[in-house]
């Protein structure tokens, strides 16, 4: 009898282990996700704001006075 209630404790064991493995599995590729997202988002409200071509355009206006 405590052979058969091993098993099942096994089992059950077994079976949350692999719930939980689904699970930290499903939030790892949101977090990877949403962390795409993000930096996206954050490229385009920099392009939006000229902090990309600002930089690339903005450096040749510069004038240097010799003295």
């Amino acid at each position: 009898m405590g052979a058969v209630v091993s098993c099942i404790q096994s089992v059950f064991r077994t079976i949350g282990n692999c719930l939980t493995s689904v699970i930290s599995g499903i939030g790892g590729i949101l977090h990877a996700i949403i962390g795409g997202i993000v930096s996206f988002c954050n490229i385009i409200i920099s392009f939006l704001t000229c902090g990309y071509c600002g930089r690339r355009g903005g450096g040749g206006r510069r004038s240097r006075s010799r003295v």
